[in-house]
């Protein structure tokens, strides 16, 4: 999937490094490694994206209380295999034992910007339907709405929301409130 972007390349070019998870441990910088191939990421997230990476966050941890499998990591590097780990924005993961994320988590967030939109709506889209990644979200903080996904047998489009609550179908019950995620910056763009 990745690899076919490269491929119009490699006919002209060198051959292509693919790179490993050994390899990827000691790089310096924000990068994400995608069948065997680096991907920078952007620079530091604007304020925007932060914020609303804080409020996926907040607002999905709200609901972990009384649930001891799961938590809510940031910018954790999730290793799928030796050749791809990538570092969702914001993740749920459940019954992780190891010091990264290594099973699908069960809700993973990606704020889109428009350096990452190709990525995170294609490719990752992709990467994550097939790891068996529960719940994906796409969170966009320039118009201020998020696309859900649920995994059934791949993504299906639950719908668009803005000031929406939706509850999620999970071991650990998880309601998300659009509202609360997006007014702030609703009410600072309308001032």
């Amino acid at each position: 999937m990745f690899f076919d972007i490269y491929q119009e390349r490699q006919k002209m070019a060198a051959p292509l490094i693919k790179y490993t998870y050994e390899n990827y441990k000691y790089w310096e910088g924000k990068w994400e490694l995608i069948e065997g191939f680096p991907v920078a990421m952007a620079p530091s997230p604007v304020i925007n994206h932060q914020y609303l990476s804080v409020m996926f966050a907040s607002e999905i941890n709200k609901n972990l209380t009384d649930c001891d499998e799961c938590l809510v990591v940031v910018e954790e590097d999730y290793i799928i295999n030796e050749e791809s780990v990538l570092k969702p924005d914001v993740a749920m993961i459940c019954n992780e034992n190891n010091q990264f994320i290594t099973k699908a988590p069960e809700i993973v967030v990606e704020i889109i910007s428009p350096s990452t939109a190709k990525i995170d709506e294609d490719i990752k889209f992709k990467i994550y339907e097939k790891e068996g990644v529960k719940y994906y979200i796409l969170a966009y903080p320039n118009h201020l709405f998020a696309k859900v996904y649920k995994n059934e047998n791949g993504f299906k489009k639950i719908g668009d929301f803005e000031v929406e609550e939706i509850t999620l179908d999970l071991k650990c019950k998880v309601t998300i409130n659009f509202d609360t995620i997006f007014k702030k910056l609703r009410r600072k763009n309308d001032s």
